[in-house]
């Protein structure tokens, strides 16, 4: 009796399997109502300290960008691990955490809000203010744009980031907890400040963009798979999916892009510039008529439809993972007991 005590009390308290899914919920729904964090905004601070890195790191060879990824994506995980043993006695803290790090690092409030400013704009006939709110959403080049062409963007722009605001965030959280929804926002915020082909950052972002790419893969399957099922037209969603994904430049872009554009009846890709670079995209759902001002509602909510069925999915899977990870430690400090009292 003495013994088996003595270890009970020694074991740590194994907290709900239901923590995590409870703090995803709280914190996509705090994105909903709140959106982002106003003021210091942990995202902003970590671009500050990246871009702070890069100015001492920078060397136009793949090796230090390997390096600079490294350091930062890596300290991103490692300080929100800590915090996380840091709560892991509390229940309650670990919801609030898991809810802080899920409101932080989900921007689909602020999708929503930017693509919605810019419908208004068209809608109104203004065709500066759509242009001068464009850079909030996307990279493009606004100047050489139409109306129609700035809709095309913001629709392409909702497709893409419902992916990497939403989805891939929940999907590497319910894999790896507060550290998975760090590692994948900092990762993203990689690419967007050095993954670009700039002639600066062409050998020394390599790193990030592949990073951002292995990252994003399952994220950008899922928004595409529940685009399908949640949008007017899933046939046609499968069927740009199969037909086109593949012919985009990006691994990740290229299905999430496609699937909404067949899901919504619409045709996606073709030319565009950026940073003053014209490229020329593969068409998407060809059979498509072209993309209006009105058609960025359709998206926008096409992709809150999509959040909210992956949230339910996502925050599933991390209780199921806590679960394990729970009776992964109760059986360890059963053998543990069994061995001492032997």
């Amino acid at each position: 009796m003495r013994a088996d005590h003595t270890t009970a009390t020694a074991l740590p308290d194994l907290p709900a399997a239901q923590e995590y899914a409870y703090g995803a919920v709280l914190g996509y729904l705090f994105d909903l109502i709140a959106g982002d964090p106003r003021r210091e905004h942990p995202v902003a601070a970590f671009g500050r300290a990246a871009a702070a890195l890069e100015r001492l790191l920078w060397r136009d060879h793949r090796g230090a960008g390997a390096l600079y990824t490294g350091v930062c994506a890596g300290g991103a995980v490692a300080a929100a691990a800590a915090l996380d043993r840091a709560v892991r006695r509390s229940p309650a803290a670990r919801t609030a955490l898991a809810a802080a790090a899920t409101w932080t690092v989900v921007g689909g409030s602020s999708l929503a809000r930017e693509a919605r400013a810019i419908a208004a704009a068209l809608e109104a006939g203004d065709l500066d203010a759509a242009r001068a709110r464009l850079p909030h959403l996307c990279g493009r080049d606004p100047q050489a744009l139409d109306a129609d062409g700035i809709a095309r963007a913001v629709v392409e722009s909702v497709a893409e980031n419902t992916s990497d605001a939403v989805v891939g965030a929940l999907v590497w959280g319910a894999a790896c907890g507060v550290p998975g929804l760090a590692g994948f926002r900092a990762v993203n915020t990689l690419d967007a400040m050095v993954g670009h082909r700039s002639p600066r950052h062409l050998r020394f972002g390599w790193a990030s963009a592949r990073l951002d790419d292995a990252a994003g893969w399952p994220g950008a399957r899922l928004t595409a798979l529940l685009a399908v099922l949640a949008g007017p037209d899933p046939r046609g969603a499968l069927r740009a999916w199969r037909a086109d994904a593949r012919r985009h430049p990006s691994p990740n872009a290229g299905v999430v892009e496609a699937a909404f554009a067949g899901a919504l009846g619409l045709r996606l890709g073709g030319t565009l510039s950026y940073g003053g670079r014209v490229e020329h995209r593969p068409v998407l759902h060809a059979s498509g008529r072209p993309v209006r001002a009105a058609d960025i509602e359709r998206a926008v909510r096409l992709s809150r439809r999509v959040g909210a069925l992956a949230l339910a999915v996502c925050a599933a899977a991390g209780a199921l993972r806590e679960k394990r990870r729970n009776g992964r430690i109760e059986q360890t400090g059963r053998t543990g007991r069994n061995r001492r009292t032997r």
